[in-house]
């Protein structure tokens, strides 16, 4: 009897940890399961991240990821529209975005999880964005909005942020025209340029370009953080035990990765800047040194409240359902990033 109840104990310690077999015969991964240690031999992660593959290949930690056994698939995609794109089609696992495509997916019925948080270690001095201002329109404080044609994408970051910056100014949308545009490219620039709208959120690296490119041009700071930045991926990606064990690797390269480059600026500019971007040096200069230093956060707690934050007011001003955000967030990654950088990890207002 005791033997039989040892073999009964054995088949159901297999099961709980193989779980059940999806479609492709992979093991399904509870959630609230320990994440696997070993990457199992050829297994592929199909990753929209181009910032990180060139940092990775300049700096040798791409023979970490193999070493390890991960393949990486690479899909020259990022931001909300397209990520949120290629998940349905089932053509991507993961792809790096602010932190508003999670919402979206959710509010459209894509699962997904964030499994990487990064900030900006001083973000009001060193914003993602500004706000454009098209030559001859006066615009000189946040006040100054009322009555203008603001560019406004409300699925992407930068439509977040125009909602933020009208509840910061005391103003509404009513007090503003929102002009419904998606930003990809330097779509909002031209339209900036060309005068179709009176004020846009662009990246605060390009704004010297902007300036240079159209006379009177200019851009105001938000007084905003917005410094968000995550690795965002389809749920059925992390609940599939061999990609999630070879996320778990590439969740802690992409954490060396982000010190690598703020410890090798021009490596970063020659890789990435100016291989990928097509930037000019002295562009890509001038881009590092907008973009400031980047932090592996000790804790996701403060990126949560802030996400929690933005939701609340998107919920509220674009007539979504609320939304529980801890539902977005995958916090056994959280652990594996910290840990991949140690000491230096950032903690407090920071984070």
């Amino acid at each position: 009897m005791r033997r039989l109840l040892s073999l009964s104990a054995v088949v159901l310690l297999a099961a709980a940890l193989t779980a059940c077999a999806g479609d492709d015969g992979a093991a399904t991964l509870e959630l609230s399961a320990a994440l696997p240690e070993q990457v199992p031999s050829g297994t592929e992660i199909r990753i929209g991240d181009p910032a990180i593959q060139a940092i990775l290949g300049a700096s040798g930690l791409d023979q970490e990821l193999t070493k390890a056994g991960v393949a990486v698939e690479w899909a020259n995609i990022s931001g909300g529209p397209q990520s949120i794109q290629a998940f349905r089609a089932d053509k991507l696992d993961c792809s790096a975005v602010a932190d508003i495509p999670s919402l979206f997916a959710a509010w459209t019925g894509t699962s997904t999880k964030i499994v990487f948080q990064s900030v900006i270690v001083d973000p009001l001095t060193h914003p993602i964005y500004q706000l454009g201002v098209a030559p001859g329109v006066n615009v000189t404080s946040l006040a100054d909005l009322r009555g203008k044609k603001i560019a406004y994408s409300a699925g992407q970051a930068q439509g977040a942020l125009v909602l933020r910056v009208l509840q910061k100014a005391g103003l509404t949308q009513q007090d503003v025209t929102l002009v419904e545009l998606t930003s990809t490219g330097d779509s909002y620039v031209t339209a900036l340029g060309s005068k179709a709208v009176d004020v846009a959120p662009i990246g605060a690296a390009h704004v010297k370009i902007y300036k240079g490119k159209y006379p009177g041009a200019t851009a105001i700071l938000t007084g905003i953080r917005d410094d968000a930045s995550t690795l965002y991926c389809l749920t059925s990606a992390v609940q599939d035990a061999e990609k999630a064990a070879a996320l778990k690797v590439y969740v802690g390269l992409r954490a060396k990765a982000l010190l690598w480059q703020n410890d090798n600026p021009e490596g970063y500019s020659k890789a990435y800047l100016q291989a990928v971007q097509g930037l000019s040096p002295e562009d890509a200069r001038d881009v590092i040194a907008t973009d400031g230093v980047k932090g592996i956060p000790a804790t996701w707690d403060n990126a949560i409240a802030r996400l929690q934050a933005t939701a609340d007011l998107l919920a509220a001003e674009q007539k979504h359902d609320k939304l529980d955000v801890t539902t977005l967030v995958d916090r056994r990654f959280e652990q594996v990033q910290a840990e991949a950088v140690g000491s230096k990890v950032v903690t407090g207002d920071a984070a």
